[in-house]
This record gives structure tokens, C-alpha cells and sequence, in this order.
């Protein structure tokens, strides 16, 4: 398994960042990948991956170079430099575009786990690789960035939570599939059989996308380490919980969505993000559901967190079906 050791100082340091690039990334993994985690994504598949496909076929060594790249076990180095935070999308391709040919033929063959195919041998990989990067910012991401950033922020919101909650241990095990803490400060990042690192000293940040994708990279030179992971936000309305027809009655259908969406303790800026409602709607909705008993809420950090209270919980259980 793959695990890194993490003294207590630089996971007191850890902290989360919005990168524009990781989830132009993560965008470009789902659209290789082709395969839809939750029905909102297959909407969005519907709507992109035709023109990814043409894109591709146009340009047939980006094709390959993103199969060698992004297809296999590990990742490619140079298509997922570790984000530093506080950059623009376009700063942080720089660092793609401005890759050596040597470096980027280099973890090419270790992603691919051999020798690269004849038509990757060449010295313009760096800046195919950051034009398509490009060309899926502009086509796929940018429109929808303010939504996204959003659920991404929200993300960041309910993490801390989960923090205050459980620790670290409880929020590092969910996030992404087989990372979990193992104690003795060591976090397994993955379950693949790679050799430990140590990261005493070093910059760890924490990055959410949108997309069902999650990696890890580090910047050895800068000492700056990175857990990408799939946020709990949704792009779509599809995977919202189903608003029972009698609570929509009793309670009114948007106010009845906020209530089953407290399952677990959530911020108003989640709320707004995961219903669409306005901030203002949202705060009506839990102040009448405060006043009710059936909902309650708490302190965590400089976030209020809403939940569910018993009676709540009572109410759901008593609807039918």
C-alpha cells in the first residue's frame, strides 16, 4: 500500500485549496474515462464527451499521450502538478506547458509502466498536454466554474465540520477510496504497493473537484504535497434526496428538500449550494424549521452547522413509502 508519514506539524498545517487546474483535470479524466459514477454525471457525459471525442480524434498523439498519461495506475507527473493555492488556472498551466521533453517523456514511461509508443517520442508533449488542459477549461469548465466553485467551497465547509467532529482521522478516511489513517502518523494515501514518503516539513493541502476523480501528487524540490479528492457536492439535481409528496404538503416542498438534506450537520452555504435556493430562502426555510424542533444547530469553528433533531427524525420515519 502506498502510505506517507505525517508528523504532527505539517497536518496541523494542512489546509484546503480551490484549484481551477485540478478540476480542469479531474474533467479531462471523467471524459477519458467514460464511465458515469451517479446519473449526473451521465447528463454531463451526454452533453461533452461528443465534442471530447472529435477534439481527440482530430489530434491523434494527444490521444495516446492522454491514455499513457491518465489511462493507467498512476499519473502522469507533469499533467498533475501539486497545486500551491491562491493561482489562477492559467498560472498553473504554465507549469504543464513549461515541462522539459525529458521530464515529461520520463513520467510518461513510469505512468505507462514501460517504453512510450512510437508516436510519443517527440518534444512538443508539454504543450499538447496544456492545450488540450486548455481547451477543456474553456469548453467543459469555465461556464460552470461559479456552480462548481461553489459546491467545492461547500465541500470545504462540511470538511471542516467533519474535523471538529471526528478529527483528522475521521475526515482523511472520507475522502477518497482506500485512504484511510493508520496511526503511528502514517496516512495511507492509496492501496497500490508504493514505497512510503516522508513528509516532515513539508506543505500539505487538501483539493476537492467536482468530478468522481481523486489523486495524489507532490512536488519533492518545494517540499509541497497534495490529496485531490471527489467532493460531496453534485452538478445536477439528480442525486438530491426525493422529497416525500406528503412532507411537500405539510412543509412545502423547498423548505421539506432542506430538511432531508440535514441528515448529517450542514452549513448554509452547502444548503444553498445542494438545493439551488437563494441564501435568503435557505435561512427562512431553517429558521422556520428551528422554531418547529426540527431542526438544531451548532458551533463549528466560524461556520453554523444545521442538523437534523430527533423530532426530525421522527417526522421522516412517519411518512409512507
Amino acid at each position: 500500500m502506498g502510505w506517507w508519514q505525517v508528523d504532527a506539524d505539517t497536518l496541523a498545517a494542512g489546509r484546503f485549496v480551490v484549484s481551477e487546474l485540478s478540476e480542469t483535470t479531474a474533467a479531462l479524466q471523467a471524459l477519458e474515462r467514460g464511465t458515469a459514477a451517479n446519473p449526473a454525471e451521465r447528463t454531463w457525459f451526454d452533453a461533452h464527451r461528443p465534442a471530447y471525442r472529435e477534439r481527440l480524434a482530430d489530434d491523434p498523439v494527444t490521444a495516446q499521450l492522454v491514455r499513457t498519461g491518465l489511462g493507467g495506475h498512476w499519473n502522469a507527473d507533469f499533467l498533475t502538478p501539486t497545486p500551491p493555492g491562491g493561482t489562477t488556472f492559467a498560472q498553473e498551466l504554465t507549469r504543464v506547458r513549461e515541462t522539459s521533453p525529458d521530464a515529461a517523456r520520463a513520467d510518461l514511461e513510469v505512468s505507462g509502466g514501460g517504453p512510450l509508443p512510437t508516436e510519443l517520442h517527440r518534444s512538443d508533449l508539454p504543450q499538447r498536454a496544456a492545450g488540450l488542459l486548455e481547451w477543456i477549461w474553456e469548453h467543459v469548465v469555465l461556464a460552470d466554474w461559479p456552480r462548481r466553485r461553489r459546491i467545492i467551497e461547500a465541500d470545504i465547509v462540511a470538511r471542516a465540520g467533519q474535523l471538529s467532529q471526528g478529527g483528522w482521522a475521521a475526515t482523511l478516511e472520507a475522502m477518497n477510496p482506500g485512504m484511510r489513517w493508520l496511526g503511528g502518523s502514517r496516512l495511507q494515501v492509496n492501496p497500490r504497493d508504493y514505497p512510503p514518503r516522508e513528509l516532515g516539513g513539508a506543505r500539505l493541502v487538501f483539493v476537492p473537484v467536482t468530478p468522481r476523480q481523486g489523486w495524489v501528487s507532490w512536488d519533492a524540490a518545494a517540499q509541497r504535497y497534495a490529496v485531490v479528492y471527489a467532493c460531496s457536492g453534485t452538478l445536477s439535481d439528480a442525486d438530491r434526496p426525493v422529497v416525500p409528496d406528503s412532507l411537500g404538503r405539510l412543509l412545502g416542498p423547498a423548505r421539506a428538500g432542506v430538511l432531508m438534506l440535514l441528515d448529517r450537520p450542514r452549513s448554509t452555504t452547502e444548503l444553498v449550494t445542494l438545493t439551488g435556493q437563494g441564501l435568503g430562502s435557505v435561512g427562512r426555510h431553517l429558521k422556520v424549521l428551528l422554531d418547529a424542533g426540527l431542526a438544531g444547530r451548532r458551533r463549528s469553528g466560524r461556520s453554523v452547522l444545521y442538523f437534523r433533531t430527533e423530532a426530525g427524525e421522527v417526522l421522516l420515519r412517519a411518512q409512507p413509502g
